[in-house]
Order: C-alpha cells, then structure tokens, then sequence
C-alpha cells in the first residue's frame, strides 16, 4: 500500500515513522514533509493548502491511503476533492471539519446537544463584544473564530484585557480573516487534558489520554503556541472520569454530528479543562494533536492502518487498541523568538546522538536537509520524545536526549510533564 501524508510538521513524522513499521506499508510520501520524513519514504514539494494538487500527486502516484495532519487542508474540503475523484482519504470532510474550523459552530453545537462546555457569545462586531464583555463581569478568554495556528486564544483576567483582545482580534486584524468574528467565553480554571479519539460516524474508539502544554514557557506563562510538549498518559483523567468523558462529550458529539447532517469520520480531539473532577471542553480540534501525536503513536503498539482502514469503512466497531503501558513524553525545541519572529537555517546539531539513547526519537517539525545538513525552517523544530518505566524516567531520558541536541537560540520548556508528577 502506497500512502501519502499531508503535512510537513512533528505530527506528520511521527505519522510515517509509525506506518513505516507496519508491513501494510510499501511506500510513504509525505507533502510537504521535512528533513525527518525525507529519510523514511518521498517528500513531495506542496503547500498544504494546494488540495487539487496533492490530489493530483495521489493519482499520479496512485496512492491507496491519503492520512490528512493539519487542519487547514480539512476546513478547505481536501477530503470532499479526495473523495470526488476516487481517492481514499481518512479526515473529517469540510463540513464535519467546522468543528474545529469555526468556535462558534462547535460552541453552538455542544449548547444545542448540551454537551458541558463554558458559558459564552458569539459576536461579529466589536461593539457587540464590548457591551457583551461589560455586562459579563468576570475573568473571560476571547477567541478568534477561525483558524490560527493555536494562537488565536487570548486569556484575559480583566475588563481591559479582554476590550484590547476583542480589538487585537477585530480591528487590528492580528489574526487575519480568522478574527472577523470572535467568541467570548467564560475563563475556566482547572487543569487542561487532550483526549482523542478515532470516530467512523457511529463508533468512537478512544486513545489514551494526554496532556499538551501550550504557553510558550515554564509553568504555563507567556503566549500561546501551537505546543511545547505533551505526555501520555494524563493522571488527571482518572478511569471513571474516562468513562464521564465518553459518555458525556465524545460519544454524544460524534452523534450530534450526525444528527446535524455531518457525520464525523476521522480523529476527534477535545481539548478539556478538569476542575475538581468535573470536565469541560474548551475546544474541539479535528485532526490528531501536535505535539500529542508524538507520544501517543510511540505508546500505540496496535498498527495504525488497519484502524485508520476500518474507520473509513465504517468497522471501528470490530477494533481495538493496545498500548505500551510505559508514559512517553515530548519536549518541543524551538527557534528562539516562536511564537513571535524567529530565523531559520539554523545548522541542528546532535540528533543522531539523541536518538542512539534507548527509546528515544527526535520527531523532526520546522527543519529543511541543505546537502547532507540538517537545518531549522520553522518555529517548532523538533519533537524530542521518550518512553519511560515510569513519567519521571520518561521526563528524564527526554531532557537527556534534548540536552545532546544543540542549534543557535534553541528555546525549550524544562517543565513538560511535571504536572503529572503530584500523581504519583
């Protein structure tokens, strides 16, 4: 089986490092790719947003399996365009995507079906937001509706804050087109979890839980990011509140899909906020987590395809997973200035040390091969990720492995799982 990944980031290697075990696999073309997917298959020159010509590639390569990674090839209908000209797609088509592409179509969803989520309004002007903001009265986050590269989520513990969010979002246009229409919710206080899981439109089939890490540095401070580092398992989802979570969030949203005419097929992630054992959804993304793919696909023992197989089918009924029971945990490393302005070609140094430590791998995100070079090409570089036999042995042979690692103004937190550590 030919498969093509689209995506060039940390979420696409750990992708095709996991088929490229798998003996279903014959082949991998990643588009665009980086220098990490380079050495495990084909990396094809693309933009993620060029959908009719990555259909293009995938008949001339005839590809068997497409697997989309980020969210905007899905919110543009890659699958739609996939699937008109008979090609086999896995991902959410573009309506189904909204859940991810528009906060407030999935907070007008999980209010309709009462799904627990916080209080909030949904405005198109900045007026209204202003007066909406006024009246509230209390800590708020303000959201930019569309996509922004997870950094479209401005907390705000005061009125001010939240007046020059709304105006950072819809007047300044920071953002772009993604803030024409903002979401002002209600702040929730808690601990955040990712829980994700493979969806057919009927069945929901979970993966183990994880936790991402956001802020840009230690102890959740600074702006947002498209993440800093991720563990799996989260302790915070304690097993019966696992079950709460099926029961009250995934299952009745994969059904509430369907009963609004779009029934969800792919991966279906919720971003949570635990308060005294009570969960939230803060968010709803559509596509695997990055960087929560990277340990949970070196946990996940199961092959991917037969499951990514079966989803599209409609069969997830019939499967099941098996995980490595070891934690894993990643440690983005960054170019210095992310989430702000940063330089790229910076030479990357020491990879190969890091990944000859036992069950270690440097999942590559922002880098580029110049000759027999490695090189920097964007703000989150790599994904340093590591089993461990407990979370405090997996934090430590990350941090190991991140320490053989070197490129000019490499930025990391040094805090990635700590959280989960007053578990034990």
């Amino acid at each position: 089986m030919k498969v093509l990944i689209v995506g060039g980031g940390g979420r696409e290697h750990a992708l095709a490092w996991k088929l490229s075990q798998e003996k279903w696999v014959s082949h991998i073309f990643t588009a665009p790719g980086n220098g990490g997917t380079s050495k495990l298959g084909t990396n094809v020159p693309s933009k993620v947003n060029d959908i009719d010509y990555l259909a293009d590639i995938a008949v001339r390569e005839e590809i068997d399996l497409t697997i989309v990674g980020p969210e905007e090839p899905l919110t543009l209908g890659i699958v739609d365009t996939f699937a008109a000209r008979g090609l086999r797609v896995f991902g959410p088509n573009k309506a189904a995507a909204q859940i991810e592409g528009s906060k407030s179509f999935s907070k007008n969803l999980m209010k309709k079906y009462n799904i627990p989520t916080a209080e909030f309004g949904v405005f198109d002007n900045p007026d209204d937001a202003h007066n909406f903001i006024i009246n509230f009265g209390r800590p708020m986050v303000i959201k930019a509706d569309g996509l922004a590269a997870g950094k479209g989520v401005l907390p705000c513990r005061n009125l001010q804050e939240a007046v020059n969010a709304v105006d950072r979002i819809m007047v300044k246009k920071d953002f772009g087109a993604a803030g024409s229409r903002v979401v002002v919710e209600e702040f929730l206080t808690g601990e955040e979890a990712s829980f994700l899981a493979f969806s057919d439109g009927e069945t929901v089939l979970p993966l183990a839980t994880s936790q991402d890490h956001k802020p840009i540095y230690n102890d959740d401070k600074g702006p947002n990011t498209g993440g800093m580092g991720a563990y799996s398992p989260a302790p915070v989802i304690t097993d019966p509140l696992f079950d709460r979570v099926m029961k009250e969030v995934m299952i009745p949203t994969v059904q509430a899909m369907k009963a609004e005419g779009h029934p969800y097929i792919g991966i279906l992630y919720a971003g949570l906020m635990i308060s005294k054992g009570e969960p939230k959804v803060l968010e709803f993304n559509a596509r695997f987590g990055d960087p929560e793919a990277q340990p949970l696909l070196m946990r996940l023992k199961s092959d991917l395809t037969p499951v990514i197989e079966a989803a599209i089918d409609g069969n997830l009924a019939n499967v099941s997973l098996e995980w490595d029971p070891r934690p894993g945990v990643c440690v983005v490393m960054s170019s210095g200035g992310y989430p702000g302005k940063y330089q790229i070609g910076r030479q990357i140094f020491g990879v190969n040390r890091a990944e000859s430590l036992d069950d270690v791998v440097v999942f590559h995100a922002g880098t580029t091969t110049v000759g027999k070079f490695l090189n920097s090409a964007g703000g989150r570089v790599l994904g340093v990720t590591a089993l461990g036999d407990d979370l405090k042995g997996a934090i430590d042979l990350a941090y190991e492995a991140v320490k053989l690692i070197d490129f000019h103004e490499a930025h990391y937190r040094t805090d990635i799982g700590a959280k989960g550590l007053k578990y034990d």
